[in-house]
């Protein structure tokens, strides 16, 4: 009997609210940098440190299909979303190294302030490697961390941004259009 191990994985979840191009720069290097057989996109249903989310759970994943589906060796993932709630990542780890050896996973330098904060930081921080990707105006405090790569992206954008300027100079144009009617629904 051959003895197949599980493909290696990096998870890039977020509530991608609205997804932008820094989100894409980060999928197409980390496959680029990272020893993986394939990149799992996770958008969460609810982010555990969030009340609400702008776009609907069904229109982020929709928008995430969009731009990543068509990228070699991502897999676009609707198991945060198929919860119905707000899922941790060290449960979502979990349930994909079932089928998957997850190595990675991917965070933006915005969240290493609350990464201590993250529902059984230890044992994640014991599971996996860290892949932060640089954001410009935030430092890296990688001190608490067992194990790290930097992926040097620094794009000044943020979907925070995004929203509160009713900007979509940062957004691709596949989704560009959805993106605008979705802003134009909150503004209003």
């Amino acid at each position: 009997m051959v003895n197949r191990s599980k493909p290696t994985v990096a998870i890039f979840g977020g509530s991608f609210d609205p997804p932008h191009k820094a989100h894409q720069l980060i999928v197409e290097k980390a496959i680029e940098v990272l020893e993986i057989d394939h990149l799992v996109v996770v958008p969460a249903f609810l982010n555990p440190f969030k009340s609400s989310s702008v776009a609907s759970a069904t229109q982020r994943l929709e928008w995430v299909h969009t731009l990543f589906n068509n990228f070699k060796k991502v897999i676009v993932s609707d198991y945060e979303i198929k919860e119905g709630k707000s899922t941790t990542t060290q449960h979502t780890v979990k349930y994909f190294n079932k089928v998957y050896n997850v190595k990675y996973l991917i965070i933006g330098s915005d969240n290493l302030s609350t990464l201590t904060k993250w529902h059984n930081f230890s044992w994640l921080n014991q599971s996996i490697t860290w892949v932060i990707a640089t954001r410009s105006s935030y430092t890296l405090d990688i001190s608490s961390l067992r194990d790290y790569k930097i992926l040097k992206i620094d794009m000044p954008i943020s979907s925070t941004q995004i929203r509160e300027k009713n900007s979509l100079h940062f957004i691709d144009k596949q989704i560009q259009k959805s993106v605008h009617n979705v802003l134009k629904e909150i503004t209003k």
